[in-house]
Formats: structure tokens, C-alpha cells, sequence
């Protein structure tokens, strides 16, 4: 049986998905097979109805775990039996946890019974079930008195039944509050980790609001819909009174046969000006008039609108009263639910006292939360060029919130915040410049004529390029105005790579730009290289392609053991391009002797250390290669392709390497998350030294 850690609500409305999300991702970082569990749900039958907890976290939870089999026992059964409901929730739990390493377990929510009863059950679960427990607590409208009571109840209410108590949080206090809060309940052990207010985690979403209205959907998609509300607006006004009392992220309330009111909201939407509403709710069962219909449908990002039978006021009331909870498609409350965690609770304290030790073996999630870790742990500034792209934004957003590196968004200002607020995200700690700002261009193309100088390139050719945000980016981080760069979300590879080969050039003794893929399995990380950049490079550009990629491995935690892939297993085979691969190993032997290197070499005998013992018996690499270096654009491309889906690898990248400050592509079809691990790369490449320029003037 596997062991984990038990978090709980120590009394209503504590926060405590939030806490458990943020507990589970920290977890994440150290465990491989990681579970979660319910001990008591609401519903008729465990599970039937579906959890909220469970469908948060299970997505990010190990394997093909069913929401079944994460929770225990009901409410009714409690109530019913309580020493029968404890006993199936122990054997439900030990049948989770056999199938995991770890398991998170999430107290009741206080929505069924007495306080005292659930802190009670909650205290006799933990026990029982032989778990450390994190207590939550809530600091909303509480002194620091008040604060430490609660704390000292929760924590005696565990040790009474005989749980032990690893660390205690309060959550929810106001920001004025922290530093006496703090000073009242920490410095002591356990620690009290005092986190605080954050009021998006509590605002419902347009669509909650849209469900509690009992309002159908006339537009707007997952994304717009999932957008949080900051209250709402009844628009019982006119247009000037109205848009003068506009805030961002508002729902407008109005009868559904105000056509003035529907567009005064679309004309605030578009603008970019003014603050952009979440939504619009009409009411009285009032469709809008055909033309206004059309409009809606015709709107280039769909406002939210929804339409109820209910009357004004009554439609208010039901808004109003919305609670917001965080669900598993809201990214913001997400994020910000984890960069409190981050920020607050001091994770490796936390996981130490669990007893939750280094893994042994690295899987995705642990791999991207490194990525996010290191990056914040030196925090450089990245350059974004895309400055527009709704995706691009939302990683922006993501990025900032958490801390993982500062950024600049390159566009006109007023169109990327027009941008950001169609799209429902914050990315007001970014930095917003406009390559046609003059004096920013100017400062550009002096730069770029400079460095250029040798093509013939006059100050008027220069003042045109750099307009061009490729270019932008890059004398940024040329200039040592950004320490890297990322773009291609919009953007094609060779507009991403020709102006760094152009302005930021390849370090000393590396002749090309190559890349590789990080290749996540469920265990481990390979390394690809190149599946992205040169399509038949020669046995010289192979041998670098080989070692820059050994150090791009050794950066990111791989140890790299290089197989230098062919068609045949060492001198079995012959012909063109086997000895293109047998005289790049060479190369790779002589130009660095501390490389365990291998080739040539099919990739059965890399990866497979049974085939290894019978094609090439001793070999260092054969069998447990890390690094794989493909003979071609072809091989490799179809390669990494082939592994990720079919293997259901993830892959990361692609990494560009050789150029002396990062710069790095992203496929056009790229996800917020591809982005942000981009980024993140991106970030820990530049806290290297970084080489001596020496580019022409």
C-alpha cells in the first residue's frame, strides 16, 4: 500500500480546492504514479453524479484511474452507519493506492452535516487511514486572534483522534492582514502557511451565472463562457450612463428588447478602450430583433449572451448570489489557485515532512513542473513577438501569474490590450512596445543597419525591416533588451531563425542552428535531435548537431549517452549513409573525448538492452542511449512524430541550439501549454553564461 497526504477544510468555505490543487501539483513534482481520493462525496451513489475535487484533479492524476474508483463513501452513508461508511472508505482507498505511489486525499466539504461532526469524521478519516494531515483554515474577516483559534481547533480536533498534523494553512486573508496574521501563527511546528485573499477564485463564471438564471445560450463558446465575472450591471440607463459605469469582466443585466443596450456592449467589446463585459443576460424571455441577431452571430470573437424567462430584478437576484468554484476549465482560477501555493507554502518543507522523496524516474508533469521551477528560480526576461495571438496571450497571462519569467509583448499597445480583453486574460504586468514606435525603431535600425553594414544595408532598409516583429525580437535580445526570444505561433521557422542567424549568430566552433525534441515518456526524457531545422547535414554538421545536443541534455537534466542513429548496428552495414554516420561518431570521439557516444546504430540496439547484448555486447550506450541523433530531417521528423503519437510521448520542443542567446520556434499549431514550455526553455537557456559577441559591425 502506498502512503500520501491527507488535506482537509477545518470548517466551511475554507478554499481548500484550491489549497488541494496547489498541494497536488507540488506533489506532482516528485511523484510519478499519483492518485486522488474522496473519503465521503455528495450525490446518490459515490461517484455517480461526479465530484468536483475528482474531476479537477483526476485529469492530472496518474493513468487511467475512473472517477469511481477515487471516491469513498456518501454523505447518506454516513449518516447512516458511520463506523460500517468508515470501513468501506479504508477499502476503497487501499484500492486506490495499490495502483499508485502516492495518493492526495481531500477532506468533505461541510456542506451535509454539523461543523464539529465533519472536523470530527474528517480527524477519524485521516487516522484511519494512517495519513499525515495539512489542515485549512480560513482567514476571511478575521483578526489575528481569531486566525490563531482556529488554527489551534483544527490542529488539537486532528491530534485528538491520532492523525498527525504536518502544517496548517489560512487562507483567504485580506492583504492588509498578512503581515500581523503571519506574525501570530507562524515560526512554529508545524508551520502555518498564511496565504492570501485572492477574489477571482471566488467569482462564478458566465456560464455558472448563465445556469443559475436558468438561461440559454444564443453566443458564445467554451472559452468566452468560461470567462469570471466581477459582478454585475443592471443597464436600466442610457448608453453614456451606461458605458460610464463599465467595468472589466462585468455581466450586464438588461430586458432582451434592448437593442441599444445589446449595442453599446458590443461597441465596448470591440473597442479596446473601454472595460470589456463578461457577458450579456437578457431577460423576460425576450429574443433580440432578427438584425441584432445577425450582428451577434457575425462578431469576430463571440460575446457571451444568454437569454432567461426570468424578470429584471429577479434575474439580478439569482446573479448575484452565484458562488464560484474552481473547475477544470478555468484556466485563470487555475493558475492563480497554484501560484498562491507557489508563492506562499513552502513546497519542499511541505513534501519533506510528508516523507516524499526524490523520484527516481521522471515523467511528463514532473519534467514540465522542472522546467517552470528553474526558470523561476533565475528569472530572465523573454520577448514575445506574437504579441496578438490568443494563445500567446493566455501563456503570457499563465506565465506572469506564476512567476516564471518576465515578459514583453511586442504590437501595438492599444490592439494587444484590445486583444487581451476579448480574450478575458491579465497581462497587465507584461511590457507592451511597438516596433513603429519611432524612437524604438530608430534605436532598431541604427542596430540593424550596424551589423548589417557589411550586406550593404542602408539606414532607410533598416527602418523597414524592423518593423517587422521577427527582426523586433530579435535586436532585442541582441541589444540585451531581452535575454531570449519566442515566436512562430503565427510565424513560419524561417522567419524566426533567419533574423537570429542574421543578428545573434552561432557560438564559436558551431557552424549551424540545430534542434532537438524533448521526448517525454512515462518514465523518462529522451532527447531528438535535429527533427526540425537541417534536412541532410553532413557528417561535420552531424558531429556538431551530436554534441550540442549532449550539452542541451546535460542543461535540462538528461545525462546524455549519444546514439548516432543509421540503418545498420556498428560495422555490420555499409554504403553513404552509414559512413556519413560512422565518420560523424569519430568526430563526436575526438572533439569531446568525455561523451559517451555510440554509433553507427539502430535504434532497437539504443533503446533495448537485450538487443544491446546481442548486437553490440559492452557498449556504454547500446541499450540506454538518452540523446538520439538522427541522420536526417526525414527520419528524424517522421521519428519523433511517430513516437508521440503512437506512444503517447509528449513532446517538447522544438529546442533550438548553437546560437549565442536563445532563440526559439514554436510549431503554428502550438498549445498554451507548448507555448509556456517553450518559455520556460527558453528562460533556463539564457541563465547560462552567455558567450562574447562578435558580430560584425
Amino acid at each position: 500500500m502506498s502512503d500520501g497526504l491527507y488535506v482537509t477544510g477545518c470548517e466551511p468555505a475554507t478554499g481548500k480546492s484550491a489549497i488541494a490543487l496547489g498541494v497536488f501539483e507540488l506533489l506532482a513534482r516528485r511523484v510519478g504514479r499519483l492518485g486522488v481520493f474522496r473519503p465521503v462525496v455528495s450525490g446518490g451513489e459515490a461517484g455517480g453524479d461526479g465530484d468536483g475535487v475528482v474531476d479537477l484533479l483526476l485529469p492530472r492524476a496518474h493513468g487511467d484511474l475512473s472517477p469511481d474508483a477515487c471516491v469513498g463513501v456518501t454523505y447518506a452513508d454516513v449518516l447512516a452507519d458511520e463506523d460500517r461508511a468508515l470501513s468501506e472508505i479504508v477499502a476503497r482507498y487501499r484500492a486506490l493506492a495499490a495502483l499508485c505511489d502516492r495518493v492526495l486525499v481531500v477532506g468533505s466539504d461541510f456542506s451535509e452535516a454539523g461543523a464539529a461532526r465533519e472536523l470530527a469524521l474528517n480527524a477519524r478519516i485521516a487516522a484511519n487511514l494512517g495519513l499525515p494531515v495539512l489542515c485549512v483554515v480560513s482567514g476571511r474577516d478575521r483578526d489575528p486572534a481569531a486566525v490563531a483559534v482556529a488554527v489551534e481547533v483544527a490542529q488539537d480536533a486532528m491530534r485528538d483522534a491520532g492523525a498527525e498534523v504536518v502544517a496548517a494553512v489560512v487562507n483567504g486573508v485580506a492583504p492588509r492582514q498578512l503581515p500581523a496574521v503571519r506574525d501570530r501563527v507562524g515560526g512554529g511546528d508545524p508551520p502555518v502557511y498564511v496565504l492570501p485573499e485572492a477574489p477571482v477564485l471566488t467569482a462564478p463564471t458566465m456560464a455558472e451565472v448563465a445556469r443559475a438564471c436558468d438561461a440559454r445560450v444564443l453566443t458564445g463558446d467554451d472559452a468566452t463562457l468560461g470567462r469570471e465575472t466581477s459582478g454585475v450591471l443592471v443597464a436600466a440607463m442610457t448608453i453614456p450612463n451606461l458605458l460610464e459605469r463599465l467595468v472589466d469582466d462585468v455581466v450586464v443585466i438588461t430586458p432582451g428588447d434592448r437593442a441599444d443596450v445589446v449595442l453599446g456592449v458590443l461597441a465596448a467589446h470591440l473597442s479596446g478602450g473601454l472595460p470589456a463585459p463578461a457577458g450579456l443576460v437578457l431577460t423576460g424571455g425576450l429574443e433580440p430583433a432578427p438584425p441584432v441577431r445577425s450582428l451577434l452571430a457575425g462578431m469576430p470573437v463571440p460575446v457571451p449572451v444568454v437569454l432567461t424567462d426570468h424578470d429584471t430584478y429577479a434575474t439580478a437576484t439569482l446573479a448575484g448570489s452565484v458562488p464560484g468554484r474552481i473547475r477544470p476549465g478555468a484556466p485563470r482560477k487555475i493558475d492563480v489557485a497554484l501560484a498562491l501555493v507557489e508563492e506562499h507554502v513552502d513546497g519542499a518543507e511541505l513534501l519533506d515532512r510528508t516523507a516524499v522523496a526524490r523520484p527516481r524516474v521522471t515523467t511528463p508533469l514532473m519534467f514540465e513542473y522542472e522546467l517552470l521551477d528553474r526558470a523561476r528560480a533565475d528569472r530572465r526576461h523573454v520577448v514575445l513577438p506574437e504579441g496578438t495571438d490568443e494563445r500567446v496571450l493566455r501563456a503570457a497571462e499563465r506565465l506572469l501569474r506564476r512567476g516564471v519569467v518576465d515578459l514583453t509583448l511586442l504590437g501595438d499597445a492599444a490592439e494587444v490590450r484590445a486583444a487581451a480583453a476579448r480574450a478575458g486574460v491579465d497581462v497587465g504586468a507584461a511590457r507592451l512596445l511597438d516596433p513603429c514606435e519611432p524612437d524604438l525603431r530608430e534605436r532598431l535600425a541604427v542596430e540593424y543597419a550596424r551589423r548589417r553594414a557589411h550586406r550593404g544595408v542602408t539606414m532607410d532598409a533598416a527602418r523597414d525591416v524592423v518593423v517587422d516583429v521577427s527582426y523586433a525580437g530579435t535586436l532585442m535580445v541582441a541589444l540585451g533588451l531581452a535575454d531570449g526570444m519566442v515566436s512562430g505561433a503565427t510565424h513560419t521557422t524561417a522567419q524566426t531563425i533567419r533574423p537570429a542567424l542574421e543578428l545573434v549568430k552561432t557560438v564559436d566552433g558551431v557552424s549551424i542552428v540545430s534542434s532537438v525534441f524533448f521526448m517525454c515518456l512515462a518514465d523518462r526524457v529522451l532527447v531528438y535531435g535535429d527533427c526540425a531545422v537541417n534536412v541532410h547535414p553532413d557528417a561535420e554538421q552531424l558531429a556538431e548537431i551530436a554534441v550540442t545536443s549532449a550539452q542541451t541534455a546535460a542543461r535540462f537534466g538528461v545525462e546524455p549517452r549519444v546514439a548516432m542513429l543509421s540503418y545498420s548496428t556498428g560495422a555490420s552495414g555499409s554504403g553513404e549513409d552509414v559512413d556519413r554516420v560512422r565518420t560523424a561518431t569519430e568526430l563526436v570521439r575526438r572533439r569531446a573525448p568525455e561523451l559517451s557516444v555510440e554509433g553507427p546504430i539502430q535504434y532497437d540496439a539504443a533503446v533495448d538492452a537485450g538487443v544491446a547484448r546481442t548486437k553490440l555486447p559492452g557498449s556504454d550506450v547500446a541499450g540506454r542511449a538518452t540523446v538520439f541523433v538522427f541522420p536526417d530531417l526525414n527520419t528524424g521528423n517522421n521519428t519523433y512524430k511517430a513516437v508521440q503519437r503512437s506512444a503517447g510521448a509528449v513532446a517538447v520542443g522544438p529546442v533550438l541550439q548553437g546560437l549565442r542567446a536563445p532563440v526559439n520556434d514554436l510549431s503554428r499549431g502550438a498549445t498554451v501549454q507548448d507555448i509556456v514550455n517553450t518559455v520556460a526553455i527558453t528562460a533556463i537557456q539564457a541563465q547560462g553564461p552567455a558567450p562574447r559577441d562578435t558580430a560584425q559591425s
